[in-house]
């Protein structure tokens, strides 16, 4: 699972943090970022503001995406395709 914030449509209100403080974090411009391996991913929009979630923070992750006022966190699943059997 990978996550991003869209940092135009945040609120700042922090619920994403209070949910997942590991993953996500206020800066002084009072606006969420993701945080992956300890380091704040503050590209607005781009491509390096995506970060991979451990699999101990995904649940909380998706929980803060529900949660949030501003609907600005976006999650990408990686899906595995099955082999039929043969």
């Amino acid at each position: 699972m990978r996550v991003w914030i869209d940092q135009d449509l945040c609120t700042g209100d922090g619920l994403c943090v209070d949910h997942c403080h590991d993953v996500f974090t206020l800066l002084e411009d009072g606006i969420a970022y993701v945080i992956e391996a300890q380091q704040v991913l503050n590209d607005p929009g781009g491509s390096s503001s995506l970060a991979e979630v451990e699999p101990r923070y995904q649940q909380n992750v998706i929980d803060a995406a529900t949660a949030c006022p501003g609907e600005c966190i976006f999650i990408e699943m990686e899906f595995i395709a099955a082999t039929p059997p043969g």
